[in-house]
């Protein structure tokens, strides 16, 4: 059983009930848990109006419970889609680095975020320190595609005299990246896409490099030594080089029409 449900709060409204897509509840004179088929989507907890409801995994965690009016958003359709279309890929970054209070910052938006099964297993890792070791291991797995990929070959020649490049053929300016690691794809992705959302509301910007990612899909095995805390089971799903920009763009460019099919 994993929920505590105090039958005092409790109004038999059946909110929790019509909520729960496991049919884990039932309502008589109160909410009763009928099994172990829950898996703390935390529905029923964030729907019941006299908080008679609460999970016991998130028990010491009250301070993360947070009241709301559901019909009244914090921005309009119109603010969003304006933030939207000023998000922009950035390379060029200033000399200045992120604290570690702005990454926290960062991932209040992944601690929000939803995943398969509600697992809740997406890992985050911050390389700075630690960044030039980690890029000579991603170059020593993906070298063997230098023939296919002119980019991981200049990459190579970099690492070898960094003297004749003006900028990091993968990193450009960056100094910091941040890997998203999970054993669901989708999970780990949307996670990182609220948390990059998040830095362009703090003045930071970052780009997404598909080149790093090709080091999970080479060796797993091999990246993850470098990871020895982190679950083997999980890959590396997003790679995101941040930091602050040095430049500002100053409106949007066309982009392709996007294919919607209604059926």
């Amino acid at each position: 059983m994993k929920l505590i449900i105090d039958e005092e709060l409790c109004t038999a409204c059946k909110q929790c009930m019509q909520v729960c897509i496991r049919d884990n509840i039932v309502v008589e004179d109160f909410a009763i848990e009928t099994g172990s088929n829950c898996f703390e989507c935390g529905h029923c907890m964030a729907i019941c109006k006299s908080g008679a409801i609460t999970l016991k995994s998130y028990e010491g965690k009250e301070d993360r419970i947070v009241d709301y009016n559901p019909r009244e958003l914090p921005l309009e359709y119109d603010d969003l889609l304006q933030f939207l279309k000023q998000r922009r890929s950035m390379r060029w970054f200033k000399n200045k680095k992120i604290d570690k209070e702005t990454f926290e910052k960062l991932f209040e938006g992944a601690y929000y975020s939803p995943s398969a099964q509600n697992e809740q297993d997406v890992e985050f890792v911050v390389l700075d320190e630690k960044l030039d070791e980690f890029m000579e291991l991603v170059y020593d797995i993906i070298k063997v595609q230098e023939d296919e990929f002119f980019r991981i070959k200049e990459f190579g020649e970099y690492l070898r005299d960094n003297s004749t490049k003006d900028f990091h053929p993968l990193l450009w300016e960056g100094k910091q990246l941040i890997l998203t690691f999970s054993t669901d794809k989708t999970s780990a992705v949307i996670a990182n896409t609220r948390l990059e959302l998040l830095a362009y509301s703090l003045s930071l910007g970052g780009f997404y490099s598909l080149f790093i990612l090709k080091a999970d899909e080479i060796d797993h095995d091999k990246l993850m030594e470098f990871f020895p805390d982190i679950d083997k089971d999980k890959h590396m799903y997003s790679t995101f080089i941040i930091g602050y920009p040095k430049k500002r763009f100053r409106r949007t460019i066309p982009h392709k029409d996007i294919k919607v099919n209604y059926y």
